[in-house]
């Protein structure tokens, strides 16, 4: 802990527009992702889908949401942020007016795997952007947080507002519903967001850029649709791909970036917040429906409730980076995760079970989102900005990668039990293992003497803008 606190900062007129623009986008983002899936049955029932398919409706999004975000991330460093920001918020805006006019289950499920890349290149893209825009320190810090906050925000909001466009519109209007956010910060971006400086001599590595593209598509693949082969392709693709860079001349993540004990073990912890969190919400939604009989109403309630309070966790979040080292507040935040799952492994099938599922969320979710912001700091810092796009873009697809494999790993834990609320309590156990063995790891991972430069930063380095930021 520092000796003094430093004072809270303040954004500046300019400052709070450019927020405005990529905080929204973010959010809007995260709302796209999370809208449909209250209204799967419906959007299937609409175009004529299969019930053994409507998985896919997701699985269409988050595959090249994963796949492509390394590769999207480095090309915002190489042909710039905001062109590739722009690029993203024009797909977004095909997609989404694809899928509320989709008549078929080919087109719908199109224009989610598009909705997917458009999501590819706007998280990175725009968490670049920001993270050029703000210098390191305390403005970064703070800027992080709300973006954190607004991203967890956007989870929450997508689920409740979902389910009230389906009952009052149509499942339509959950796609339909994009095109004026993503028309409106297109339309602003050009006036109120500089280009990135753009590297002189640009060499793109091809063959790195297809192995590890392919080789994250048929991970995830794997892992959602439990495919051994595809494993073994990903597997094999992915060390490839690491020799590739290991040898090329330029690069597509250098190796000296990937070992860097900030870069390796913040993706690290941010793979356990989302992998395990994910699958618990999966969990608890089958918990509350199937066995303690509440409708999709209320369960978005009990979930919604605490996920809105939980928001301000990021703002909070950012502040404390600023007051405490990363390293702290990254492992006491997943500490509190782990912990708050713990209560909900003796949940037992009375609907009085709510009185303590509520504040476990409660307390859960807030730690979930103040590491969120510590892992993005944290895998962020200590890089210039000409490699921040490659930065942001492995914390997206770490994101990305371990939301679309949370489901099916603990899912697959629960499965080995025949009853299903004692197999819900093994996944929450193995939840709860994960978690709090991993505060240990990314604790001695990210020790000072590992950490070169540390995370921690002088509190008033984040004062001005860079000057790339235009």
């Amino acid at each position: 802990m520092t000796a003094d606190a430093p004072s809270p900062p303040h954004f500046n007129s300019r400052q709070r527009i450019v927020l405005l623009v990529l905080l929204g986008a973010g959010f809007m983002v995260s709302v796209d992702f999370s809208i449909l899936n209250v209204a799967l049955p419906e959007t299937g029932a609409g175009v004529g889908m299969k019930v053994a398919d409507l998985p896919w409706i997701t699985s269409a999004y988050t595959l090249p949401s994963a796949g492509f975000a390394l590769l999207f991330g480095r090309f915002a460093d190489l042909f710039g942020r905001r062109k590739l920001f722009m690029v993203s918020m024009v797909l977004l805006t095909g997609a989404s007016l694809l899928g509320g006019l989709a008549s078929s289950p080919g087109v719908l499920l199109t224009a989610r795997a598009l909705q997917g890349v458009a999501t590819a290149m706007a998280l990175p893209a725009a968490l670049s952007l920001l993270t050029t825009t703000f210098a390191e320190g305390a403005m970064r810090e703070r800027a992080l947080g709300l973006n954190g906050a607004l991203l967890s925000g956007g989870f929450t909001v997508g689920a409740l507002v979902g389910g009230t466009l389906v009952s009052l519109l149509s499942w339509r209007a959950a796609f339909l519903i994009n095109i004026p956010v993503a028309v409106l910060v297109l339309s602003c971006t050009p006036f109120v967001i500089g280009e990135s400086r753009l590297p002189e001599r640009v060499k793109l590595d091809l063959p790195g850029a297809i192995t590890v593209t392919g080789g994250l598509l048929a991970v995830v693949y794997a892992v959602v649709e439990r495919s051994i082969v595809a494993a073994l392709v990903g597997v094999v693709l992915l060390a490839l791909f690491s020799v590739i860079e290991v040898l090329a001349s330029a690069p597509l993540a250098p190796v000296r970036i990937l070992r860097r004990p900030t870069v390796m073990w913040g993706n690290y912890a941010g793979l356990v917040l989302f992998t395990m969190e994910t699958g618990m919400i999966f969990l608890m939604t089958l918990f509350l429906q199937r066995i303690l009989g509440f409708s999709p109403l209320i369960t978005g309630l009990v979930f919604g409730v605490p996920g809105l309070a939980a928001v301000g966790a990021g703002v909070i979040a950012g502040r404390l980076v600023g007051r405490f080292d990363g390293r702290r507040v990254l492992a006491t935040a997943m500490l509190v995760q782990g912990v708050a799952i713990l209560p909900l492994v003796f949940l037992d099938a009375h609907r009085t079970a709510v009185a303590m599922l509520v504040p476990a969320l409660f307390v859960g979710f807030f730690g979930h989102v103040a590491a969120i912001v510590a892992y993005t700091v944290t895998g962020t810092s200590g890089l210039p900005d000409e490699e921040q796009g490659l930065a942001t873009g492995l914390t997206t697809m770490t994101q990305q990668v371990a939301v679309s494999i949370g489901i099916p790993i603990l899912s697959a834990v629960a499965a080995t039990r025949s009853a299903e609320l004692a197999g819900i309590h093994l996944a929450l156990s193995v939840d709860v293992a994960v978690t709090l063995v991993s505060v240990v790891v990314v604790w001695f991972g990210l020790r000072p003497g590992r950490t070169t430069p540390a995370v921690r930063v002088p509190a008033g380095a984040g004062e001005s803008l860079t000057a790339s930021s235009g």
